[in-house]
């Protein structure tokens, strides 16, 4: 079994910066795609940033290109998410999933339990 646990998240003033990563349990992690996802209050989970098993695919949301970074390091089964330039609309509880390959859709099979995410104006 597959366990993912986010860690990183906070509260920090709009134009600061947080780093988000995921440690996955097992071997599965580096045999698998990973994505990062959102939900803020109200709001349905979205798609913000994925990454290939060897990390060569790597995809974001549009809006976030420039400003989020995500990486992994398949020897220590983690991997990252780096905002920076945050904005009060990053709000939000922040998962990360694995799935066998890479997608921009919510069809993961499996999710971590997620972190939240504050950012002040």
């Amino acid at each position: 079994q597959v366990r993912l646990v986010e860690s990183g998240g906070g509260l920090v003033q709009a134009g600061g910066s947080l780093r988000l990563s995921c440690a996955a349990s097992g071997r599965t992690f580096s045999f698998a795609a990973m994505g990062w996802f959102r939900q803020a209050p109200g709001k349905e989970r979205e798609f913000v940033a994925a990454i290939s098993r060897s990390g060569d695919m790597i995809y974001y949301k549009d809006s976030l290109k420039g400003r989020f970074t995500i990486s992994r390091d398949n020897a220590k089964n983690t991997g990252d998410l780096q905002m920076n330039s945050l904005k009060p609309e990053d709000t939000a509880v922040y998962y990360c999933a694995l799935r066998t390959t890479v997608s921009t859709r919510d069809d993961y099979d499996y999710w971590g339990h997620g972190t939240q995410v504050t950012v002040s104006s």
